[in-house]
C-alpha cells in the first residue's frame, strides 16, 4: 500500500514521526509536509509565487519533502509532481490539538485530507488533544487500530479522528458521532503593541454545551471520535427546493 503522510505542525513535528513509525508496517510510506507550522491555514492554496520544496533528513528516523506551502499545497504537489502511480492513502497528522467541531474548518490537518478527496484519494485526518504533556506514541497507537478497522476505504472518504487527553487516564471508548456546529465561547483580548496601536488576542475556546452526542462533546467526555465528512458542501435538498423556484 502507497500511503502519503503529511500534516500542519511541519514536517520535524513529532507527531508526524510517532504515526510515520505505526504506518511504516502497513505499506510504503511518502512525507510530504509544510517546512514550518501551518496551523490553522484551512485549505489555503499557494498560486501567486513558486513553491520551495527540499528532500528532508527527519531527525535520522527517515526522509521526506518539506514545502514551504500549506497542507494542501503538500497533496496537490505530492500527488501530481512528487510521486509517480497512485496513492491509496493520506494521512494527516498526528496534529497538536484536536480538530473538532468548527475548528474542523480552520484546520490545515483536515484540509489536507479534503484535498486528497478533490483528488480521489480516500484519506483520514488524526488529531490528539492538546495538553501539557502530549503523549503522540500512544495516540499513534490508538489511531493505527482504528485505521486498520476503517480499511479498506474508498476513494474520496474522509475520517476525522481525535484522541481525548490522554493524562487523564484509557479513552472510555470509541465514538462515530457527527461533528458540532455549535461553536466555541471565544473573545478577544485588545492590547496595546509597541507602536501604541490596538491589537486583538482571540483567546476562550471553551465548546458551548450540546445536548447531542458530538464530537467535541465525546471527546470532553473522554471518548476517541470517529467522523465522516464529506468533501461536497452542497445542500442537496435545499438545492432540489431551488429547483422548485420558477426564476
Amino acid at each position: 500500500m502507497r500511503i502519503l503522510l503529511t500534516n500542519d505542525d511541519g514536517i520535524f513535528a513529532p507527531g508526524l514521526a510517532a504515526i510515520h513509525k505505526e504506518l511504516a508496517k502497513m505499506g510504503d510510506v511518502t512525507v510530504v509536509a509544510p517546512m514550518d507550522s501551518r496551523s490553522g491555514a484551512s485549505h489555503s492554496i499557494t498560486f501567486s509565487e513558486p513553491l520551495v520544496c527540499n528532500k528532508v533528513d527527519i531527525n535520522g528516523l527517515f526522509a521526506g519533502y518539506s514545502v514551504q506551502g500549506s497542507p494542501a499545497d503538500c497533496v496537490k504537489l505530492a500527488s501530481m509532481q512528487l510521486l509517480d502511480g497512485p496513492i491509496d492513502l493520506l494521512v494527516a497528522g498526528i496534529n497538536n490539538g484536536a480538530n473538532v467541531g468548527i475548528n474542523v474548518y480552520y484546520s490545515g490537518t483536515v484540509a489536507a485530507a479534503m484535498e486528497a478527496a478533490f483528488l480521489n484519494i480516500p484519506s483520514v485526518a488524526m488529531s490528539l488533544a492538546r495538553e501539557e504533556h502530549m503523549d503522540f506514541e500512544m495516540a499513534a497507537h490508538y489511531c493505527i487500530k482504528i485505521l486498520k478497522k476503517l480499511m479498506p476505504l474508498k476513494a474520496r472518504n474522509v475520517i476525522n479522528i481525535n484522541i481525548p487527553w490522554l493524562s487523564r487516564g484509557e479513552p472510555k471508548g470509541i465514538k462515530a458521532v457527527p461533528q458540532s456546529t455549535g461553536g466555541f465561547d471565544e473573545y478577544y483580548i485588545p492590547e496595546k503593541n509597541e507602536q501604541s496601536q490596538t491589537v486583538f488576542q482571540l483567546a476562550g475556546g471553551s465548546h458551548r454545551p450540546e445536548d447531542a452526542s458530538t464530537d467535541t462533546m465525546s471527546l470532553v467526555q473522554g471518548f476517541i471520535t470517529v467522523t465522516a465528512l464529506a468533501h461536497d458542501m452542497t445542500n442537496h435538498e435545499r438545492t432540489r427546493e431551488l429547483r422548485q423556484i420558477e426564476w
